[in-house]
């Protein structure tokens, strides 16, 4: 077993061959797991996704924001990108509580998604984006194949 202290210079064993301790792992959901985010304390946003009526539908999970000054969307490469950010605080005659943190989501669009024309509401905690797309062409196409002579 190989030797390794947490930052508070407790003791923690790891397996040869394992890449992490338990402790880590729970670090990690306080942190945000490595790799899997990019930034350590960046949280996923829960969303639901859907094609009706010609338009790709995201509905995005975001309680307790305030949609005109906490939430930026934009669309490039034909990728959107939702973050959004929450700060909150209660103050009482014997307790305060605070609780902040930073959302991100990307997502690529359908093919033929026409961006410039997508729209966003928010109520009741819940966003939703709407982006119109053009209709996919129906039915296989044929590919004629060419032989080269030697």
């Amino acid at each position: 077993m190989a030797e390794k202290r947490n930052p508070k210079g407790a003791l923690m064993e790891r397996r040869h061959g394992w890449p992490f301790a338990i402790p880590d792992v729970f670090d990690w959901f306080e942190s945000g797991v490595p790799g899997l985010l990019g930034t350590p304390g960046l949280h996923g946003i829960r969303i639901e996704e859907d094609m009706t009526d010609g338009a790709y539908v995201l509905r995005a999970e975001l309680p307790g924001i305030d949609p005109d000054k906490d939430v930026e969307l934009t669309v490039h490469g034909g990728v959107l990108t939702l973050r959004a950010e929450r700060s909150e605080r209660e103050e009482g005659a014997k307790h305060s509580e605070f609780r902040y943190g930073s959302f991100a989501r990307a997502l690529r669009l359908p093919e033929g998604a026409r961006a410039e024309d997508a729209t966003a509401d928010y109520k009741d905690g819940i966003l939703t984006v709407t982006v119109p797309c053009a209709e996919a062409e129906k039915g296989a196409k044929t590919i004629t194949i060419k032989h080269k002579a030697d």
